[in-house]
């Protein structure tokens, strides 16, 4: 009885792993093209439009017969699905076939008054904290452990966040730690924290995170 008990559980056990690991790949979103990334169009019946394409970095892509398509933001399945769309004017039923050729890895930069600034592969699930870790931590001449975000709206705009991250951990508030995303760039501010508005341009918070930028 306690062996069939046993192999019961071992059986329900599996079952229950399995099940786990499905749903966790369902939910896992799908890859969406980047800026930087290239991709093949190969048209079945009218090679002669075939082409390699870089997207660009405000997300375009240049097709020939139809100009440019957005498809930055967008599932491969999705891109696809677009470029067809457009192409069904000058072509009658395209075949497309597009492959994702190059990607470019999603990362962050970390910068300011940090061991070891620089880009760094953004890994799953990566907060401000765990970029600024990865950066080899805060120098002692670091402000008060406070830290400027900066993520992209567009190619030109962002938006500024201040996190403390002394109060994060003090208080085991990690829910308020800023789960990252490609592209964010953060600053560890070295003297008193500068006034940033709360949208600025990308070339000039740039400037800050450079070695020869600073804080005023």
């Amino acid at each position: 009885m306690v062996k069939k008990i046993l192999a019961l559980w071992s059986v329900l056990s599996v079952f229950m792993c399995v099940h786990a690991v499905g749903q966790t790949l369902q939910q896992r979103p799908r890859y969406t093209l980047h800026p930087g990334d290239t991709v093949d169009l190969a048209l079945r019946f009218t090679p002669e439009y075939n082409q390699s394409l870089t997207v660009q970095p405000d997300g375009y892509i240049n097709v020939n017969l139809v100009g440019e398509v957005k498809v930055g933001g967008l599932t491969l399945d999705e891109a696809h699905d677009m470029i067809v769309q457009k192409l069904s004017v000058p072509l009658n039923k395209p075949e497309l076939n597009l492959v994702l050729k190059e990607f470019q890895h999603p990362y962050v930069v970390v910068g300011g008054d940090v061991q070891t600034p620089g880009k760094f592969d953004l890994r799953q699930d990566m907060t401000a904290m765990q970029a600024v870790l990865l950066a080899g931590g805060f120098k002692p001449t670091a402000r008060d452990t406070r830290i400027v975000v900066y993520r992209r709206i567009d190619s030109n705009m962002g938006e500024v966040k201040v996190l403390n991250l002394h109060k994060i951990q003090n208080n085991n508030d990690l829910e308020r730690d800023m789960p990252l995303q490609a592209g964010d760039m953060i600053l560890v501010p070295q003297n008193r924290l500068a006034t940033f508005s709360r949208y600025m341009e990308a070339a000039h918070f740039s400037t800050y995170l450079s070695p020869q930028g600073g804080l005023p």
